[in-house]
């Protein structure tokens, strides 16, 4: 699954994604999309989901005038299309697919005034980059809500007692446990948001009780309620296996855009024109693909008229 830009990315074109969630993993994605209910606004302008996959958490958004889905894997948007349309059922709302790199997403600042980013972190190789990255689309307050897979948690720090593994969970810096899967020490994200002018609100743990017996025992429903009344307890401490964060934008970043959210991956110029079927930079003359209403904006694909 892995690819080579700029930087490595873990890439999931052709993964059977939807596949994984469906093969016992109820307790995990019911845990997170409480989480998610508690932390995200109910309501907003645009919101963006950063790794968005087939968009298993699409139903969460019901709230915002405009969703935009951004991955860089071009058949996950395309499952995510086939599975939702232009816009869901019931007035949900306008519905973007974008395929893009998370180290130079192809937006605005002032695009979004919510952005959420669940299981895509853990992939980047350089986890400061992807933060600053996404707030720097946010507009003034905008809100982040982040999902991390924790380093120090509860298994990895009794199996480090015991001698069953090499690497320290209280060491602040990231861990590699296989090519492109990253652990982070929850203190070094929140300094790393911080750093960019996130200001932090609120953390939640969840998966409290990610055990292969637990799962089979205990009907999904009750051990995901269950969760539910302990994921407050990650603003005391964090010692489960994966850990959310909502942090907010300072004031002072641009006000929140009405059109024209595109930017030239290429030269950094903005906004982009809509020509039929593809994407242009008024400043280099960039041009990118636009088809069945997903953009690929990874990279141009040629040059039009600058």
């Amino acid at each position: 699954m892995t690819t080579k830009t700029k930087r490595p990315v873990c890439d999931y074109e052709g993964y059977a994604y939807q596949e994984f969630w469906e093969s016992g993993r109820d307790y995990e994605d019911a845990v997170e999309r409480i989480a998610l209910r508690r932390l995200l606004p109910p309501r907003g302008g645009r919101l963006a989901e950063i790794g968005a996959g087939y968009g298993r958490l699409l139903p969460l958004y019901a709230g915002y005038r405009e969703v935009v889905l951004v991955d860089h894997a071009l058949s996950q948007l395309e499952e995510a299309r086939r599975r939702w349309g232009p816009a869901g059922p019931g007035g949900h709302p306008p519905y973007t697919y974008v395929a893009a790199d998370f180290y130079n997403l192809p937006f605005l600042q002032g695009s979004f005034d919510t952005a959420v980013m669940v299981r895509a972190l853990h992939h980047a190789s350089d986890a400061p980059a992807v933060l600053s990255a996404v707030a720097g689309i946010l507009a003034s307050r905008g809100t982040f809500v982040l999902e991390f897979a924790n380093k120090r948690n509860l298994k990895a720090i009794l199996r480090y007692i015991i001698g069953k593994q090499s690497w320290s969970p209280f060491d602040r810096q990231p861990i590699e446990f296989m090519p492109l899967h990253f652990n982070f020490h929850p203190d070094w994200v929140l300094e790393h948001l911080a750093a960019g002018g996130m200001e932090i609100e609120a953390q939640r743990t969840v998966s409290h009780f990610r055990v292969g017996l637990l799962k089979r025992l205990v009907p999904t429903r009750l051990l995901a309620g269950l969760d539910g009344l302990f994921q407050p307890t990650g603003s005391l401490w964090q010692l489960t296996p994966s850990v959310l964060v909502r942090s907010v934008a300072p004031r002072g970043q641009a006000p929140l855009r009405e059109a024209g959210i595109f930017r030239c991956v290429a030269c950094g110029s903005g906004p982009l024109t809509q020509q039929p079927a593809a994407l242009t930079c008024a400043a280099c003359g960039a041009l990118y693909s636009a088809d069945d209403g997903i953009y690929d904006l990874r990279a141009p694909v040629g040059e039009g008229a600058a």
